[in-house]
């Protein structure tokens, strides 16, 4: 269902080079750039794809935007994890509506509102007070108010207290100290996921599911690359994303 845009929601402009802009919609509001300024009432009650034009003649089209935009324009507190990842992650540990997922690392919410989107309830574990307010104040921004997303302040590397969980989701620099209370905190069956930078992190990781009764461990990346294509001319980008970290999932055994 197709509705126009109102005040409080959150208009994706793209202008004609392609750069975009995240606005936040209110009567009598500007959005203002080096190309003069739009007025927000130019949008209030226009569907999405209306096309505006600023006072110095720019022309930006506005959709609302994808998860994916959002997380890439959104406030952070700390590092996203970005979209190239967050689609895999969601894929690897095999969310479903009603999974029962403990995230650890917040951070600034892109994982969760990922998680919690795809209907999971959620709950995560954040060491930092700021970090855990800036996730939830995200999550909200995006989805609205959620009863299935709450966030303690505390740390996951001192035990998780939830127990028979479907995943357990970790974005933190020492996840091999998470893997024995990942053991009796997930059922038999559950799936932990991991993201890491380096390859040594990773290969600590790995040590631990080896001594633990994780097993179907694998760990990969994902690399993105992107076409130019204009008329006859078609070829691959000359930059791309590369490396942004390492993905490991595993699945817990029974006794």
């Amino acid at each position: 269902m197709t509705r126009p845009f109102a005040a409080g929601d959150r208009a994706l402009l793209f202008d004609s080079k392609q750069r975009r802009y995240l606005v936040t919609l209110a009567e009598g509001g500007e959005f203002h750039t080096h190309a003069g300024f739009v007025r927000h009432e130019q949008l209030l009650g226009a569907p999405e794809g209306t096309v505006v034009r600023s006072t110095a003649g720019a022309r930006y089209t506005a959709v609302r935007p994808t998860l994916a935009d959002f997380v890439l324009k959104m406030p952070r507190g700390a590092q996203v994890i970005y979209p190239k990842d967050l689609g895999p992650m969601l894929i690897l540990a095999d969310v479903f509506p009603g999974a029962r997922v403990l995230e650890s690392g917040v951070g600034s919410g892109a994982l969760s509102m990922t998680l919690v989107r795809a209907g999971a309830d959620v709950t995560g574990y954040e060491l930092r007070e700021d970090f855990a307010a800036k996730a939830m104040e995200n999550v909200r921004a995006f989805l609205g108010a959620q009863d299935r997303y709450r966030v303690e302040v505390r740390d996951v590397y001192d035990g998780i207290d939830e127990t028979d969980l479907d995943r357990v989701v970790l974005d933190l620099p020492e996840p091999w100290r998470v893997v024995k209370a990942a053991e009796g905190a997930l059922h038999p069956g559950g799936i932990l996921v991991s993201y890491l930078p380096t390859i040594g992190q990773v290969s600590q990781l790995r040590a631990a599911l080896d001594e633990s009764r994780f097993a179907m461990a694998e760990t990969l990346e994902v690399l993105q690359r992107t076409w130019h294509v204009q008329g006859v001319s078609v070829r691959p980008d000359h930059r791309m994303v590369g490396h942004t970290g390492f993905l490991t999932h595993a699945r817990l055994l029974a006794d």
